[in-house]
């Protein structure tokens, strides 16, 4: 985790301190339900309780212990029975490592993609308002950077608006798959602990029990949870791209927002780049990339290893971390974007009407013109335009051939920029709702 790009909630689910609460909760679960089958005595669990429940774990210490064991649980449980005292021999009966680490791991995600989730939810309200506000701000549509025909600025934003969406309905679906619990021993087969242990710690940890684990929980789950988070990124960049380009310029149709005092380059003062939006992209990146380790992650060794370990211990924090940081970031583009209608005006308007060629071609063949001689009559006025040598309704009225189907009226007809957005209501109320 980079503190640079880090949020202090989404970090503290990956501090020490917090992995190592988890652990004992996970074990003190464990005891209370062991205790209630008669494996270990009632007043022991309520020792470990008493005990530890407020306890401040001495890092430094679990650290110490660990150089010594090589074993992070095992210097973790040789710590916790220094907090306890003897009672401590019933902690972890009849479990393994992993049930500790695999369910601490996915009680961390669960916490991050609530977290996750409410930063979306951010996003969206600024998408949702800046869309509304922009619903029939006319602007030039783009297919392969060139002008295609007029859309809506809330149109744009309307897309990104579905587009994340659809990512937060990923996020429950992934967070609801990773929330699974395993306290099922040495290599999954329950031998030596009841079952219903397991069921008592995945309730109180708000999890679900792992119906098999095979001593870890299968990496599938949290391969689907890390792809989730890579498109999500690959989403916010595609918004975030969007934005630079609008923000050349040649362009200049909207901009992130300048505070006072900010400044754009240490050697050209006139510059305002779009630094934010240009780092969300950085940061996107970096989140698809622990995509690919969560993969190979899946294919472990037979019962169980730890090749998955290191990599997890590597991008579970910083992909929820980036996440969590490019997400707000985002969110704050948007709501503060500033928007220039009359540029998107003056841009639409460049190409002198060819925007227009479309409804010109239409009109013909539904005056009889075949589409293969419409599409000639059309094109041949469009270049010249195209290379400056006048305006296409001009040209279309001067052409013989053209005239012999359409009138100058009908012609005109076919440049009216409303015509273009008059199913916007309906895109919006697919997207947002009838409110």
């Amino acid at each position: 985790m980079i503190p640079r790009y880090t949020r202090p909630e989404m970090a503290a689910i990956w501090e020490p301190q917090t992995r190592f609460k988890i652990w004992f909760e996970i074990e003190a679960h464990a005891a209370d339900a062991m205790a209630e089958l008669g494996v270990i005595p009632k007043d022991a669990a309520k020792t470990i309780w008493a005990k530890a429940k407020n306890a401040t774990f001495d890092v430094a210490r679990i650290d110490e212990i660990e150089r010594e064991t090589k074993h992070d649980v095992i210097a973790f449980l040789t710590h916790l029975a220094e907090i306890v005292g003897p009672e401590a021999r019933f902690v972890h009966q009849g479990m393994t490592s992993s049930d500790v680490l695999d369910t601490c791991l996915n009680v961390q995600l669960t916490r991050a993609a609530d977290i996750l989730i409410a930063d979306v939810d951010k996003l969206l309200a600024a998408l949702k308002r800046r869309a509304l506000e922009h619903k029939m701000t006319p602007t030039i549509g783009r297919s392969h950077g060139i002008h295609a025909e007029p859309v809506t600025f809330g149109l744009k934003l309307a897309q990104a608006y579905a587009e994340f969406s659809r990512a937060k309905e990923r996020l429950i679906a992934a967070r609801k798959e990773v929330a699974t619990c395993a306290i099922s021993g040495a290599v999954g087969t329950f031998a030596q602990i009841d079952p219903r242990v397991e069921e008592h710690v995945a309730k109180a940890m708000g999890l679900t029990p792992e119906p098999i684990s095979t001593q870890v929980i299968p990496r599938d789950r949290h391969a689907m949870f890390f792809a989730t988070l890579g498109v999500i990124a690959s989403s916010m960049e595609r918004l975030a791209i969007e934005i630079r380009h609008l923000q050349r310029t040649e362009v200049l149709e909207a901009e992130e927002f300048f505070s006072e005092g900010q400044k754009g380059s240490s050697a050209m003062p006139h510059k305002r780049n779009p630094v934010l939006t240009e780092n969300i992209t950085g940061l996107a990146r970096m989140v698809r990339a622990y995509v690919t380790p969560a993969l190979e992650n899946v294919a472990l060794w037979h019962e169980r290893d730890i090749s998955h370990s290191s990599a997890e211990r590597m991008f579970g924090p910083d992909a929820t971390v980036t996440l969590d940081f490019a997400l707000n970031r985002l969110a704050g583009v948007i709501d503060k974007l500033v928007v220039y209608p009359q540029n998107m005006m003056k841009n639409l308007d460049r190409l002198g009407g060819l925007v227009h060629s479309q409804r010109i071609l239409i009109a013909l063949t539904q005056k009889g013109c075949s589409r293969e001689d419409a599409y000639k009559l059309v094109q041949r006025n469009a270049m010249p335009v195209w290379r400056g040598e006048g305006d296409f309704l001009t040209l279309l009225k001067k052409d013989a051939d053209v005239k012999k189907h359409l009138t100058d009226a009908e012609i005109a007809e076919q440049f009216d920029l409303g015509y273009h957005f008059k199913h916007v209501d309906t895109i919006f109320r697919r997207v947002f709702g009838s409110a």
